[in-house]
């Protein structure tokens, strides 16, 4: 086995060695001195822009209304679940075997679930009923943020 991969890696590196040289080939130097001398700049004389003899009238800006600060902002619902011991707000759980530890544990404690389950003792009947417990697990104050 330690054969192989020593052949392996041989193989590798003298195929680095041979990308980076045909790059140094392929790409050419830049010589020092350039080969065509670069024009001098034009100079261009600004004409004189006509000032005009009238002045205009400037208009007052009308004046600001204020207005009272829309509640619409502070009633936004925000979706995730919060860990009441901690304050955490974990907004991703809607995949079982991603979810936050304190979730699973959340869902046992509120009779929601039976027990945590394993990553191999999921199947689709079980995972239909874990998504109805987090949604129900949603619902109670105790865990909105």
């Amino acid at each position: 086995m330690f054969e192989v991969m020593f052949i392996f890696t041989v193989i590798f590196v003298a195929y680095v060695v041979y990308t980076t040289i045909n790059e140094q080939k392929a790409t050419p130097k830049p010589s020092s001195e350039p080969k065509v001398k670069p024009e001098a700049p034009k100079v261009v004389t600004e004409q004189p822009v006509p000032v005009p003899k009238t002045v205009a009238k400037i208009k007052k800006p009308a004046p600001i209304k204020k207005t009272a600060p829309t509640t619409a902002t502070k009633n936004t619902v925000k979706k995730g679940l919060r860990d009441p011991k901690t304050g955490e707000i974990a907004t991703t759980y809607s995949n079982y075997r991603f979810t936050k530890r304190w979730i699973k544990d959340a869902l046992v404690t509120e009779g929601l679930l039976e027990k945590v389950y394993k990553n191999n003792e999921l199947d689709s009947a079980i995972e239909a009923t874990i998504k109805d417990a987090v949604i129900k697990l949603e619902a109670i104050e105790k865990y909105k943020p």
